[in-house]
Parts: structure tokens; sequence; C-alpha cells
């Protein structure tokens, strides 16, 4: 006969263990985790506090002015407005105009940049003699401070009177060459191609750090094949850098939607070009409509906001697709 095993129950060796070794195995531990949580959060503290101050409120501070009726030309006539201010932003024809130019321009300068810098990283990509010193001057534009570059264009390039364009111009044509003013007469286009001077760089320097996370072995096997360079491209490396044209596309838009310096330094706001940013400015110091201006600027902050998301989603993408790879 087998004798039938017992099994003991729930808690028999915790009876038959001292009570001081059921309580030290009972205890919670919890609290020191979460000192050790805090202790480690600890020297973040300070930068969260920074920028709690320097950017949430005054962040704040904008949307509650928002909802004011407030001139600065007449203090004792502010009055609580509610979403009037919103709604003349919405319904001021200038304000849109400003708005279709901000699209206008924030796309045209993306695409071109995305476009130019895809060429120049496939030319980086190469292995080639000075490339080095090549990379360097061709990233050299992305480092200049925006109204710096903005006054190298207006005054070194499209001044009509000494600018290099029409220098160019007179060397190839003689006395007889056209000396356009190349501000006055395509006020966009020139604000379009100092912007995409300055951020093809950006979208290069994104575009080659695709270009080189490409599976070799794939391309190698497609080489051995037989594919040329074109199918290599449009089969492998174009959908491969699907991702990196989507953040350099959405990161650009991120910051040429809030360019200023740009079109304050080389058109002023004039001939159309004025975007959202310049008509905050005109609207905030020099029409003194606080209330209109911010909330002009909320319903940027709230665009930009949506590009951001977007972008973090893109680049969260990228980071699992690395690590699934």
């Amino acid at each position: 006969m087998s004798t039938p095993t017992t099994t003991p129950a729930p808690g028999a060796h915790d009876e038959e263990r001292p009570p001081a070794a059921r309580t030290a195995t009972a205890a919670p531990k919890g609290p020191p985790n979460r000192l050790r949580g805090w202790v480690t959060r600890a020297p973040l503290l300070p930068a969260l506090v920074f920028m709690i101050v320097v950017t949430q409120l005054p962040f704040v501070a904008t949307l509650v002015i928002s909802f004011f009726d407030w001139n600065a030309l007449y203090p004792e006539a502010r009055s609580f407005g509610g979403f009037e201010n919103y709604q003349e932003v919405l319904s001021d024809p200038e304000l849109r105009d400003s708005v279709v130019t901000t699209a206008l321009l924030t796309a045209v300068v993306v695409l071109v940049s995305l476009v130019l810098g895809l060429l120049l990283a496939l030319l980086l990509d190469r292995s080639f003699r000075g490339r080095g010193v090549v990379r360097t001057l061709l990233i050299a534009p992305f480092l200049l401070v925006p109204v710096a570059a903005a006054l190298l264009w207006k005054h070194v390039l499209y001044n009509p009177e000494y600018g290099l364009f029409n220098g160019v111009l007179n060397w190839l044509f003689g006395e007889k060459a056209p000396q356009p003013n190349w501000v006055s007469e395509m006020p966009l286009g020139a604000v379009q191609v100092s912007l995409v001077w300055q951020w093809t760089p950006f979208m290069m320097l994104i575009l080659l750090a695709g270009l080189q996370s490409r599976p070799a072995d794939a391309i190698e096997a497609a080489r051995i094949d037989g594919a040329g360079a074109w199918q290599i491209f449009r089969y492998l490396t174009l959908p491969h850098l699907r991702r990196y044209l989507e953040l350099g596309a959405l990161l650009g838009s991120i910051y040429i939607v809030q360019n200023f310096d740009a079109v304050f330094t080389i058109t002023s706001g004039g001939l159309g070009t004025a975007n959202l940013p310049y008509t905050i400015y005109q609207t905030f110091y020099q029409g003194h409509e606080y209330g209109v201006a911010s909330a002009a600027g909320v319903l940027v902050v709230i665009g930009s906001l949506v590009i951001a998301t977007l972008a973090l989603r893109v680049v969260s993408s990228l980071f699992r697709e690395e690590v699934r790879a």
C-alpha cells in the first residue's frame, strides 16, 4: 500500500518560524524603494524647476492674457473678452494671409531642403579624397547664427549694387547684364532660398545617418543579383530612408514655422512675406494689442505641439525598428 502524501497548508512553515523572522519577511519594501527613487531624481529637480519657470509660467501668462481685451495704449480699458481674441485671429484677413505665407514658406523650404540634403547625403556616403573637408564645409551654413545668415544673404549676395549675384551677372554678360533687385522682385523666394541654404545641412545629416545604417548584406546581395544603382536606390535605399525623411520633414517644419529672423532681416515683413511669427511681432510691439498677439501665439504653440507630437512618434518608431533589427 502506498502512503498518501500530505501537502502542508499555506502558512504552516510561517507558523514554525520565529515571529521575528515572519515580521522581517513581511516587512513592506515600498518606502525604501520610493526613497531611493527620490534620491535618484533629486539632482534633476533644479533643472525641472528652471524649465517650469522659464517655459511653462510664461505660457500660462500668455494664455491668461489671450482672454483679455488689452491694448497697451489704453491700460485702463482692459477687460475680460473671453474667446473674442481667438475669433479675431481666425477672422482677420492679414492673419489668414500670414498663415498661408507661413504654410507656403515652410512647405517649399522643407521639400527643397530634403531633396538637396538627400543628394548631398548620397554624395557623402561614397568614399573619396577630402570627404571630411567637404562634409565640414557643407555643415557650416547650419552652424551660423540665423540673423548672421540672413544678413549675409541680404547684403553680400542680394544687394543690387555690390552683391555677388549681380557681380557674377556683370562678369558673365558685361555692362549690359541685367542687375535685378532680388529682394524686391522675388521677396518670398529670397527668404526661401536663404532658409534652404541654412537648413539643407540639417537634412543632409539626418539622411546621411540613415544611409550609413543600411544593411550592407542586403545591398551586396542585390548587386550580386544584378540590380543597378537606380534599382538599389528605389527598392532598398528609399524605403529604408522613409522614416528619416519623415523625421527631417517634421523637425524642419517645427523650426521653420517659428522662423522670424530671415523675414525680419531680409524683407521686414513687407511685400507679402509676413509669416505668423512676424505678424505676432507686429501685433504686439507695433499695434500694442497684447490680447490678440497672445491668442495668435497660443495658436502657434498648439500647432507646433501637434507637429512635435508627430515628430516624437516618428523618433520612437525609429528606435523600435533599430531594436528589432
